[in-house]
């Protein structure tokens, strides 16, 4: 989130498309119904299904699964057309006076720079026009063909609402009605704000998905605004917690990304990485990156990194190419793995393509799981007869089971969608011989440097000199590693400003990461988290629920990263002479010496306006990028491409052109394409969900869960029940090219058919939480019948679009 969940309740507008606030965010949704009773503000959702959240909306438009970048396209074009854009926001707060480069094309669906064989781009040209002086040129007027203004209009120009008809199924009354009601929060006292979930990552294109969205707000000013922002509302307790210490394998803590193998010269590897201003007084976190990355090194390798060594660069990995779960998986169903150590994660449930994975965890040799509880991956070698029909005898893998404590049997920290972290503490035993994660990780980790020590291996030293010095080694306690990962100083730190004044004693825990140094003097485990256990103690377990702004702020409750900020580019919430559009909706403003408010500035506390320092100061220009160079796989504005498995066989936009039919920059293995069905044989939209009586593949061991929503169903629509003579209580079998399930249909208003460029497109809803385990009746993994391909920048699974058939058992 950009903003936090108690923000929610600011908005004037809140529209929810790509998630079901209502259904899967129950307790937050509250802030929902807050804004629509205490602001008047409108609740508007867009979603293939009429759902709970659009049970209680102001306004439901329906629109085909896959299909969202064709409207939020849509959007853009309507508000360029109209000119329903905050005019002195996006001039100064924005890229689009910008210039790019005289190389930089578009032409039916693909971008410059296409290698279709290697189904990747080069990106060079997708970058700005650079003066002599190092700067960005830019043309005010934006008359300019290659401004970003000219780029995007023209681009844009062909998502009319005929267009978005066409491809989205929307009708074009229903679409300009939305478009009226978001273009309303173009004016500075007006703001929306955007709440998704899994139903915009789960695409081919998610990715950019939320980049057509983020351009939208960027063009109404509602980036940095109180009630405004891009607002990703994480399903799990602590999903936020997991992605910010990038426990995946191409990022370190903080999203400090890893080098590839060409990249084996250290400072090479710090300056590509630390961009440049590219416009005069620009500042940027990631001019910090030596500071953060050598933090990191210090944090594990303490006196063994030092700057003569380049803090022991060489001992972490270089990438030859990225290692994500479905490279991971895809290695696996090569025999390319021996074993798998698999961490509070059901695989054979939440990636893609069963069979693909249960025949990859068949090929290991062994395979730990650590987990509370029994799970399908934990148990895919057994025979659960129609449910998991497999051969036991047949696989070799050896399988361990590590029970493992639930987070209320530990303390610990939560990081919440809000990026909140809150302590939380032990409020039971863990039953049986049951272990924390921490014992469990600190015994594999101290048997197998012990292993290293006596008798030696490859590559041994980033193991044997690993910084383990906790307390007790073989159970190092929560508290601990939370002071590890917020740091500390290694040495006294002197002020900058006054070097004779030490700043931070030796020992002390640091303060913000602002106090992170570059040659060695500190120690901090993730930057992003720095300060949150200072010298003054564990900010996370703060419960103070004061809120002098009445905004919902409650500065004092828990630990918001970075830096305690509740709302990110707030510099964004005023106007260039750092007064707020919005004087009810302060976040902070230019007192006449500094920034200062109701939140903890996100600028240089002493960068007068005057400087012109933008707002956005993640990005080397300071501005928010509705061109996004070369960020971005598939391209540097979103466009819309068909998912994997379509039901038009084509891209409506670029019938002609197959290379653009789906996402040209998604990687696809050779296994999977072979796996990929076509219309004719599966008819239907498939989309997968969850719903409010369970916790993803949790609550099936919960009997009070089980009986609350006790078996497998999915939803048809009326029609589509009355040409297959489906009624509703039926056993149905939803079928895909890569497997089936048996489920009984729920025949429903709540999806309807709808018209997608000359055909009839039905939808069927495929709810994800039953399995083979558990107290509740058995049921099918819904992902036997999900294709294995992901987003092109994530990577991140397609289940929200998938082709299936429908039959009556």
């Amino acid at each position: 989130m950009t903003n936090h969940w108690v923000d929610i309740k600011n908005a004037d507008l809140v529209l929810v498309m790509g998630g079901n606030a209502a259904e899967a965010h129950p307790c937050g949704f509250k802030w929902v119904i807050e804004a629509q009773t205490r602001r008047k503000a409108k609740l508007v959702v867009v979603d293939p299904r009429f759902t709970r959240s659009a049970a209680v909306s102001d306004f439901y438009a329906p629109l085909r699964s896959g299909s969202d970048i064709a409207f939020l396209g849509g959007v853009i074009n309507y508000l360029l057309d109209n000119d329903k854009i905050h005019h002195e926001y996006v001039r100064r707060y924005t890229n689009v006076s910008y210039l790019v480069r005289e190389d930089f094309a578009f032409e039916d669906g693909i971008f410059s720079g296409y290698d279709a064989a290697q189904r990747k781009y080069d990106r060079e040209s997708w970058d700005y026009e650079i003066g002599e002086d190092g700067f960005v040129i830019s043309d005010p007027t934006l008359t300019h063909p290659r401004s970003v203004y000219r780029l995007m209009k023209q681009h844009y120009a062909r998502y009319t609402p005929a267009l978005v008809k066409d491809v989205c199924g929307t009708s074009e009354e229903d679409f300009i009605t939305v478009c009226e009601a978001i273009a309303a929060t173009a004016t500075p006292d007006k703001t929306m704000t955007i709440l998704y979930a899994l139903g915009w990552t789960q695409h081919t294109t998610g990715s950019q998905t939320i980049r057509a969205m983020a351009m939208i707000q960027l063009l109404l000013g509602n980036m940095g605004r109180v009630g405004g922002g891009i607002n990703a509302l994480r399903g799990h307790a602590n999903v936020q917690g997991i992605t910010d210490m990038n426990l995946i394998t191409n990022m370190l803590p903080g999203y400090l990304r890893l080098a590839s193998d060409g990249e084996q010269d250290w400072q090479a590897y710090l300056d590509a990485r630390s961009p440049k201003p590219l416009r005069p007084n620009q500042m940027s976190f990631w001019q910090n990156f030596p500071k953060f990355r050598v933090s990191l090194a210090k944090a594990l390798y303490g006196g063994a990194a030092t700057a003569e060594n380049n803090f022991r660069y060489d001992w972490f990995p270089k990438l030859d190419k990225p290692y994500d779960v479905l490279q991971m998986f895809e290695n696996m169903h090569q025999g390319k793995m021996n074993g798998f150590i698999c961490q509070g994660f059901n695989p054979l449930a939440a990636v893609p393509c069963v069979q693909k994975v249960g025949e990859g965890l068949a090929k290991l040799k062994f395979m730990v799981v650590v987990d509370p509880l029994v799970t399908e991956t934990s148990e895919f070698w057994a025979n659960y007869g129609v449910y998991n029909n497999v051969e036991p005898s047949g696989i070799e893998t050896e399988v361990f089971r590590l029970p493992s404590t639930c987070f209320v049997e530990e303390n610990g920290s939560f990081t919440n969608s809000s990026r909140v972290l809150q302590w939380h503490w032990k409020a039971a035993d863990p039953p049986g011989e049951a272990k924390s994660d921490l014992q469990i990780i600190a015994g594999i980790f101290y048997r197998l440097r012990r292993l290293y020590e006596q008798e030696g291996g490859t590559f041994a030293d980033p193991v044997t000199n690993l910084t383990w010095d906790y307390g007790q080694p073989l159970a190092p306690s929560p508290e601990e590693l939370a002071k590890e990962f917020s740091g500390r100083a290694l040495a006294d730190l002197p002020d900058p400003k006054d070097p004779t004044k030490i700043l931070v004693k030796a020992g002390d825990q640091l303060a913000g990461f602002a106090q992170l140094r570059d040659d060695g003097t500190t120690a901090s485990g993730n930057w992003l988290y720095c300060g949150s256990w200072s010298q003054d103690g564990n900010l996370m377990a703060r419960r103070d629920t004061a809120d002098p702004s009445g905004l919902g702020f409650y500065p004092q409750w828990g630990f918001a990263w970075p830096a305690n900020r509740r709302v990110l580019y707030n510099r964004a919430n005023c106007d260039t002479a750092g007064k707020p559009w919005d004087a009810t909706r302060q976040t902070i403003a230019w007192n006449g010496t500094r920034w200062a408010g109701n939140d903890v500035p996100d600028m240089r506390p002493d960068a007068a306006p005057e400087l012109d320092v933008g707002p956005f100061i993640m990005l080397p220009d300071g501005v928010g990028h509705l061109f996004a160079l070369k960020g971005m796989a598939e391209g540097p504005l979103p466009e819309h491409y068909e998912p994997f498995e379509t039901p038009l066989g084509i891209n409506p936009l670029h019938p002609e052109n197959p290379l653009a039919t789906s996402n040209p920059g998604a990687r696809l293995f050779e296994y999977d394409a072979k796996q990929l069905g076509s219309a004719e044989d599966f008819p239907y939209v498939g989309t997968t969900y969850r719903v409010t009586e369970h916790q993803h593949f949790w609550t099936k061991n919960v009997r009070s869960s089980a009986v609350l929503q006790p078996s497998q169903f999915v939803e048809v629509d009326e029609e589509l029940a009355a040409e297959k003579g489906i009624a509703a209580g039926d056993l149905v079998k939803v079928t895909s090219k890569r497997g089936r399930i048996l489920a009984v249909a729920v025949v429903t208003k709540r999806l309807r058919p709808l018209d997608v460029h000359g055909r009839r497109v039905h939808t069927v809803g495929i709810p994800i939480h039953w399995g083979f385990v558990g107290v509740a009746k058995p049921g099918f993994l819904a992902n036997r019948l999900t294709p294995f391909v992901g987003d092109a920048n994530s990577q991140t699974p397609e289940f929200k679009a998938f082709l299936v058939n429908v039959e009556k058992v």
